[in-house]
């Protein structure tokens, strides 16, 4: 039995990066050897195991042979004859087909270390064809190692195009292709996971209602990019600048789905998108397994973020009834990204990148003002309980947004 250290943490420790979980490869054993050692299965498709101490992976060495559409369609072979060089080869990119040895060796019969060096995620096989799920983690790794250089190789470019022109994409089960994003979406730059995904084809496939956006035209006025695709990428770019939130960036993603939809004679305007937009976020999250954080607050953005970018126009009682209908009194830190993702809208245009945003700030401010208003107080003083306290805690804070407001236009 020999064991190495596999994928993840070998590519980065080698690019210097935190690593924050190990892998290791089990050669030359069988399931009943890691058992008798204290082992715990948990692999359903192939032998895993838990290290009894450590809780670590620890997989055998595998081959594994292509026997129906998709990615669960596989055989695996984990014979104690299986060589580390073998299993490596079955797996996606280069630079996640290395290998450790114990006193610290490197085994790299793919030449990854060649490619974390000239920064490219290429395949490590033709086979990297036959899984894909492959198209959506090269599109993921791209996202998160794009701050490092990384690109994705163009003969490995050609075999996502051909994995997508062969129609398996639509085998990916929704939950896949949810975890793939989520893990997407909390990477330095998301915007390139769905850039990778439309230069390949698979946009349209897993997310119909963001590749409709490109090509769609907005006023030059507001959008100097004036693409709506572009629009939405650099808002993307700019939330993960402004939050390290998947939610907030999903929101981002999905705020101006409507424009796609809009009639052609209304074009370049977008009039009544955001309730185009509130549908097409249902079709999406009915597709996909979307948790309702992230689909109440990508419908809040979806809503109301036009709103927000007027809010020095607005009177205290909009201001009021936006901060109830975001839910901002109970969960003023939903209330906070929901203001970051629509400062996110406003700089994901050219040009606006850095120009403040002090429609964020006075919203800010007016929830605080609002949130002090006393329950306890109001009753006290005004004596009224039910339906009554309700309005009167209303009333209250109306005059309290009233009474800050103007200080701020001083």
């Amino acid at each position: 039995m020999k064991i190495y250290e596999v994928g993840g943490a070998v590519r980065d420790a080698l690019l210097g990066l935190p690593v924050t979980e190990r892998d290791w490869v089990v050669v030359g054993a069988s399931a009943n050897d890691l058992l008798t050692q204290g082992f715990r299965r948990v692999g359903k498709d192939f032998p895993v195991f838990l290290h009894p101490k450590t809780s670590e992976e620890y997989a055998l060495a595998r081959t594994e042979r292509k026997t129906a559409p998709g990615y669960t369609g596989f055989a695996f072979d984990t014979a104690t004859t299986v060589t580390l060089e073998q299993d490596l080869a079955r797996r996606d990119l280069t630079i996640n087909a290395i290998a450790r040895t114990d006193d610290g060796q490197i085994v790299d019969p793919w030449s990854g270390r060649a490619d974390l060096e000239r920064r490219l995620l290429r395949h490590v096989s033709p086979a990297f064809r036959e899984d894909p799920l492959r198209v959506l983690r090269v599109a993921r790794f791209a996202a998160r190692f794009a701050g490092l250089g990384f690109t994705v190789a163009e003969e490995t470019l050609t075999l996502m195009r051909e994995i997508v022109a062969s129609g398996e994409m639509g085998a990916l089960t929704s939950e896949r292709v949810w975890q793939e994003t989520v893990k997407a979406l909390g990477t330095d730059r998301p915007d390139v996971y769905f850039t990778v995904l439309r230069d390949c084809g698979a946009l349209q496939q897993v997310f119909p209602e963001v590749d409709a956006l490109f090509g769609v035209p907005q006023p030059e006025r507001w959008h100097p990019e004036i693409d709506s695709g572009v629009h939405t990428l650099l808002a993307l770019r700019a939330a993960a600048r402004l939050s390290p939130a998947e939610t907030v960036r999903f929101a981002v993603l999905t705020h101006d789905l409507g424009k796609a939809a809009t009639p052609a004679a209304l074009l370049p305007k977008h009039h009544g998108h955001e309730h185009r937009s509130l549908q097409l976020l249902a079709d999406m999250c009915a597709r996909l397994p979307v948790p309702n954080r992230f689909r109440e607050l990508a419908q809040n953005v979806a809503k109301h973020h036009g709103v927000v970018h007027r809010a020095n126009e607005l009177k205290p009682s909009t201001v009021l009834n936006l901060i109830i209908d975001v839910g901002g009194l109970r969960q003023p830190e939903r209330f906070e990204e929901f203001l970051l993702a629509c400062e996110a809208d406003m700089r994901g245009r050219a040009g606006f990148e850095d120009r403040p945003y002090p429609q964020a700030e006075r919203l800010r401010i007016a929830l605080r003002a609002a949130r002090g208003v006393s329950a306890l107080k109001v009753q006290a003083d005004r004596g009224v309980e039910g339906e009554a306290l309700g309005k009167a805690l209303h009333e209250e804070r109306l005059a309290a947004i009233k009474a800050t407001l103007p200080l701020l236009e001083r």
